[in-house]
């Protein structure tokens, strides 16, 4: 199956955002009002071709992006060539993580939500579902400043874990590095969503 076949949740943008009231660009944590109600917005999600989304901005994809860190340290990876997206080849993130699909033995949306993101976990850095267990829900981002912003956004995770449970099942496409947190800055090029959360969530 192709992945523009793919059978996606999406959220109305004008149901998401109430409108625009809570619309924002940059990193929220959990503990900001918008957050909580866009949230609650989840629960109105649809499912829909990742075909036709990909440049509806009517619609927000909903993308699981989750830090992995041990300590006072960020695993980073950067995208080689090898990499399905040419847009983002040489860039490097801070989050793991994807489209979601709907589950359907999850009844709520923090359930499908979770699901969608210990499968990415799993399938790009080798973490069991006893490794994700800890994982915390830290904010939301939201970059409607390029066409593919304008169609995503993204449920921040963090998951702190031991460095030897880390295995790299993309070799060809992603190279991974552990990274401490006060020099995450000086690296770059970024992809938007990394650069934007180490700018508003670690404080720099």
């Amino acid at each position: 199956m192709s992945k523009f076949d793919e059978q996606i949740l999406v959220v109305n943008r004008e149901t998401l955002f109430n409108s625009e009231e809570n619309a924002f660009n940059g990193f929220i944590s959990k503990d900001d009002n918008r957050y909580k109600e866009i949230v609650k917005s989840f629960g109105d999600f649809e499912v829909k071709r990742r075909g036709d989304m990909e440049e509806d901005p009517g619609f927000k994809q909903l993308i699981s992006y989750c830090i992995i860190t041990n300590e006072d340290e960020t695993l980073v990876y950067k995208r080689l060539e090898g990499g399905g997206e040419a847009r983002l080849h040489g860039l490097l993130s801070i989050g793991v993580g994807g489209h979601m699909n709907d589950v359907e033995d999850e009844a709520d949306i923090d359930g499908k939500l979770r699901v969608n993101a210990a499968r990415e976990l799993e399938e790009e850095v080798g973490l069991k579902d006893d490794d994700v267990k800890n994982i915390e829900i830290h904010g939301l981002i939201n970059d409607d400043g390029n066409d593919v912003g304008k169609v995503h956004i993204g449920l921040v995770l963090k998951i702190d874990v031991e460095k030897d449970k880390i295995i790299n099942n993309e070799a060809d496409t992603i190279a991974l590095e552990w990274v401490k947190n006060d020099v995450l800055e000086t690296m770059s090029p970024y992809e938007s969503w990394s650069e934007l959360i180490i700018r508003d969530a670690y404080g720099q």
